[in-house]
This record gives structure tokens, C-alpha cells and sequence, in this order.
């Protein structure tokens, strides 16, 4: 089975992602204490929308025809992807372990097929039905810590719910990527970040008034710099190129190295140490990733239109 080079390289940008979101969770499970929530969210998507407005002026003129055309699938995206995905998530990471939330978010990719298949009747191969489920299940070696009685000690509560909530709407985003409007990259970050900078705006309102105000540090404002940037700004471009590349499906399961390398960056940064069943699950999900690169391109069902690459909306 052949490689596709676009593939590969749309799975290498895809690791780079994960590893800012997995820095994404530290950081917001780090300052929980000192920034509440949605307003962590709602300075995150303004920090975002000012870096790349002067960048998006142009673009926008241009594509504001196509923008009021395809408006409801832009306000769709906007809300699910990056406002509720966002709220969800900050919110889940104030109450529940980071064990429970890795685990509900090893749902995503077969969330994701779900979805292609409920919702687009995208059939998806053998050897990518595989492919999830190998890293699926390095995902729970991961969780589990290599011990199976530990599922058996898990328990389910109100952040647990968020961040299951958080997954549901991620894997929304993911296969209603197809639906966006044939407009610039650098347009669409602009229009579907400006949605969630508005909609963030009223809940972080409420917390100030409820007197969650910000304790401010240098780490407080690296933490703003951090989620603002990397994570979202260019996280997001990276995203939305590569599932265009490789398909809802396989951008969804490499959301299974978010726990990998969350891993890796709580070693590193947090002293935690590395243990064997890190790498016995490292295995497991990189294996995977590579039997659904080798899956080829997905088919989609007649009819439907899979959305144009990133060279067709510059």
C-alpha cells in the first residue's frame, strides 16, 4: 500500500498540533486557580483575533461575498469548534482528574467516524477501522496505566461530563469542516475566532461579576500568550488544512497523541516520571496512525463534497 506524501505530511503538522494542545490542557489546568474558565477562553480568542487581524483585512474584502452566502455554516463552525469546544473544555479541566479526561477524549476518533457515517454516510475501510482502534486502545494502556483494574476505579462526575461534552463538539467540528464556505484559510480563523471572542464575551462578564477575577503573574500572562497563539492561532490553521488533506477521520484520531505527549510534557516540565507502559502505548497508537495512512484516501459518498484544500482557498 502506498504512501500519499500529502497524507504524511498532513499527519506530521497534525502532530504538532497535538502537541500544543496537550500544552493547551497543562496550561489551563495550571492557572485554573488564578483564571476562571471562559474568561481564560474569552482572552484567548481576543488575543487570537488581534494577532491575526492585520493579516485577515484583505482577505476578508474579498471573500465577504462568499462570507454572507455561507454565513450558517461559518456561525455553525464558529459556535461548536472554538466557542463550546473551548468552554467545555476549560470548564471540565476545573473539576475533573487528568486521567478521566484523557480517557474521554480517546472517544473522539470513533466519535468522529460515527458522525462521518450518521450524518455524510462516509463509509470508512477496513484497514482505518483498525487503524482507530489500535490507537484507541494504546490510548487506554496509557490511561490505565497498563492495568486493566483501573478502569474499575474511575468515576464519573460534573467535569466529566464537560469534557465528554467538549469531545461530542469537537468531533461536530470535524465533520462539519466539509461544509465551510469556499473562502481564504486566514478569512475563515478570522470570522470563526471573531464568533467565539463574542460569544465567550457575556459568560466571562458573569465570573467577574461573580468575582472570579484574574490573579495576575508573569506565568498568568505567559499562559494568555501561550493559549492565544500557538494552540489556537496557528493550531487551528494547521487543523483545518489537514483535514481537508486526510478526512475527518484521520484528523480525529490523531487527537490519541494528545495523551502521548501530555505525557512527555508533564515529564518534562513537571518532573513526572515516564514509565514502561508510556511506550507500550506509544506503540499502539503510532502503529495505528500508520495503518490509517496507509488506508489511502477516504471515499466520500455521492454526492457529497469534500472541502477544497488549503492551495484552493488562497
Amino acid at each position: 500500500m502506498p504512501v500519499d506524501r500529502n497524507q504524511a505530511r498532513a499527519f506530521a503538522l497534525l502532530g504538532l498540533v497535538m502537541v500544543f494542545w496537550a500544552g493547551n490542557s497543562i496550561v489551563a489546568r495550571a492557572v485554573r486557580a488564578d483564571v476562571a474558565p471562559f474568561t481564560l477562553a474569552f482572552i484567548r480568542w481576543t488575543g487570537a483575533c488581534l494577532a491575526v487581524a492585520p493579516f485577515a483585512i484583505g482577505p476578508l474584502k474579498r471573500d465577504w461575498p462568499e462570507i454572507v452566502k455561507g454565513w450558517k455554516p461559518l456561525l455553525l463552525l464558529g459556535l461548536v469548534g472554538v466557542a463550546a469546544f473551548n468552554g467545555f473544555l476549560y470548564s471540565g479541566l476545573q473539576y475533573t482528574t487528568a486521567t478521566n479526561a484523557l480517557l474521554l477524549q480517546a472517544a473522539t476518533p470513533a466519535i468522529v467516524v460515527l458522525l462521518d457515517r450518521t450524518l455524510f454516510g462516509v463509509r470508512h475501510g477496513t484497514w482505518q477501522v483498525i487503524g482507530v482502534s489500535a490507537s484507541m486502545l494504546g490510548v487506554l494502556v496509557i490511561v490505565f496505566e497498563g492495568d486493566a483494574s483501573a478502569a474499575l476505579q474511575l468515576q464519573f462526575g460534573k467535569g466529566d461530563a464537560l469534557i465528554l461534552c467538549s469531545v461530542v463538539v469537537w468531533s461536530l467540528y470535524t465533520v462539519f469542516l466539509r461544509l465551510r464556505p469556499p473562502i481564504s484559510p486566514v478569512s475563515f480563523i478570522a470570522v470563526t475566532f471573531s464568533i467565539a471572542m463574542v460569544t465567550m464575551a457575556g459568560p466571562a462578564v458573569l465570573e467577574w461579576q461573580a468575582g472570579r477575577t484574574i490573579v495576575w503573574s508573569p506565568g498568568v500572562v505567559g499562559a494568555f500568550l501561550y493559549v492565544a497563539l500557538l494552540p489556537s492561532l496557528l493550531s487551528y490553521f494547521i487543523y483545518n488544512y489537514a483535514t481537508g488533506v486526510v478526512g475527518p477521520a484521520k484528523a480525529g484520531q490523531a487527537i490519541t497523541l494528545m495523551p502521548l505527549f501530555g505525557a512527555f510534557l508533564s515529564a518534562g516540565l513537571l518532573g513526572e516520571r515516564l514509565h514502561p507502559f508510556h511506550f507500550v502505548g506509544m506503540v499502539f497508537i503510532l502503529a495505528g496512525i500508520a495503518l490509517s495512512l496507509l488506508s489511502g484516501t477516504r471515499k466520500e459518498p455521492a454526492g457529497a463534497a469534500p472541502g477544497p484544500s488549503l492551495e484552493d482557498r488562497a
